[in-house]
């Protein structure tokens, strides 16, 4: 799944060779066996982020953002509720952290979210906040996900 507003349809190659490489690692590496941690895919343009967690109330995953890199969140077990809404609309909580590419956002009255279930990804590019790890109506579950790193 990948959701946009149609002004951002072209402004990206979502099949670019950057894309591609993310594509085949999580295609064709035994993510279950990796443990928590970087790997690297192509240096600092393309890498992944392992990940193991339980999910929480929303109250506990404020929205986020990056600056530098797109998020390819992969599920590979478990499910979590990921809520997604453009930046524009949401206001800043902390200062941009520029070595961390990361800044936090207040909750939104009103975003969009999609439970992310293994196997399912969702692409989250610059313009877009998102809010993962946060807890589906069946409580919380504990998740491993891939988050694929990719260089604007």
């Amino acid at each position: 799944m990948l959701t946009t507003n149609i002004l951002l349809a072209e402004k990206y190659d979502y099949l670019s060779e950057k894309f591609k490489k993310a594509f085949t690692f999580l295609r064709d590496t035994d993510l279950a066996a990796l443990p928590v941690g970087n790997v690297p895919i192509d240096g600092n343009e393309v890498y992944a982020n392992v990940q193991s967690y339980s999910t929480m109330d929303a109250a506990d995953c404020p929205f986020e953002s990056h600056k530098e890199y797109f998020d390819v969140q992969y599920v590979v077990e478990g499910e979590e509720c990921f809520g997604y809404e453009p930046v524009e609309n949401l206001i800043p909580s902390v200062e941009y952290d520029a070595e961390k590419d990361l800044i936090f956002y207040q909750e939104p009255a009103d975003f969009g979210s999609v439970i992310l279930k293994a196997g399912d990804f969702a692409i989250v590019p610059p313009e877009d906040g998102h809010a993962p790890r946060r807890m589906t109506a069946n409580g919380s579950c504990h998740v491993k996900k891939i988050v694929v790193k990719v260089r604007v």
